[in-house]
């Protein structure tokens, strides 16, 4: 399970310069990605390099996965349940990627808190805090939208 505990600002180092070389190139490609939610052949009318625009957007994306994962180990929950709900707050059908990204920092802050202060003298994972409460959101989500009949 993911973990914050013990972590020194060597981590916090490795994480900002990260993030200042893929976040303007992930948010750079934003508008890109609304276009490629028409399809690759309107895109491709509309001007956009389809193949570039995937290529470029699946190496930051495993990017940033990867220093964050290196940084904090697999937080559980946060990539499934903070996007869903994004999507509830901007009130869209694809949220847009700073919302889903301050979802999930939020989530994972709060996590990492409840964690702290559950049970006084421990620090749990944070990744046993996010499976405990992304797992029903989950599954509340599933419920719902199969009750809505829009399920798979």
């Amino acid at each position: 399970m993911g973990d914050l505990n013990g972590r020194t600002w060597h981590q916090v180092t490795t994480l900002a310069v990260a993030l200042a070389v893929l976040l303007p190139v992930t948010v750079g490609m934003g508008r890109w990605m609304r276009t490629l939610q028409l399809g690759d052949d309107v895109a491709a009318g509309l001007g956009t390099p389809v193949q570039k625009v995937r290529l470029t957007r699946l190496l930051a994306g495993v990017g940033l996965v990867a220093f964050g994962t290196a940084a904090a180990g697999p937080v559980a929950f946060v990539a499934l349940a903070a996007p869903q709900i994004a999507q509830r707050l901007a009130g869209t059908a694809s949220p847009p990627l700073l919302v889903s990204g301050l979802t999930g920092a939020f989530a994972v802050l709060g996590a990492d808190l409840l964690a702290r202060e559950a049970i006084p003298g421990t620090e749990l994972p944070v990744g046993i805090v996010t499976g405990a409460l992304g797992a029903p959101v989950l599954l509340w989500l599933l419920i719902r939208v199969n009750r809505a009949g829009s399920g798979g």
